[in-house]
C-alpha cells in the first residue's frame, strides 16, 4: 500500500466475530481518513475489548462512477443507427 496518504485516502470499519451492533451498522460506509470515527466507536458496548480495525483504501469511492471509467470490454455497446435512413422532407429528396 502507498505509505503517502492521498487526498482521498479512506477507511472502512473492519469487523471481527465479536464486533458490536454499531460497527455492523456502518460496515459498508467508507470515511475519508481525516473524518473517520475513532475506534472503539462512540457507543460501542464493549470498548475494552473492541476487535474492530480500519481497512484502508486509496479512494472513498467503491468502484467506477462513470461508464468511461469501466474497462473497454465492460462498457455497454453503443447502439448506432443511421437516423438518415428515410428520405428527407424536401421535394428534391423524393426524386
Amino acid at each position: 500500500m502507498n505509505t503517502i496518504p492521498t487526498k482521498w485516502h479512506a477507511v472502512k470499519v473492519g469487523l471481527q466475530g465479536t464486533s458490536c451492533a454499531l460497527a455492523t451498522l456502518c460496515r459498508r460506509e467508507r470515511f475519508l481518513a481525516s473524518e473517520a470515527p475513532a475506534l472503539p466507536l462512540p457507543g460501542c458496548d464493549r470498548p475494552e475489548t473492541c476487535p474492530c480495525t480500519y481497512r484502508h483504501y486509496t479512494d472513498r469511492r467503491e468502484g467506477p462512477r462513470r461508464t468511461d471509467d469501466l474497462p473497454r470490454n465492460a462498457q455497454p455497446e453503443a447502439v448506432e443507427r443511421n437516423r438518415r435512413a428515410a428520405r428527407g422532407r424536401r421535394t428534391v429528396d423524393s426524386r
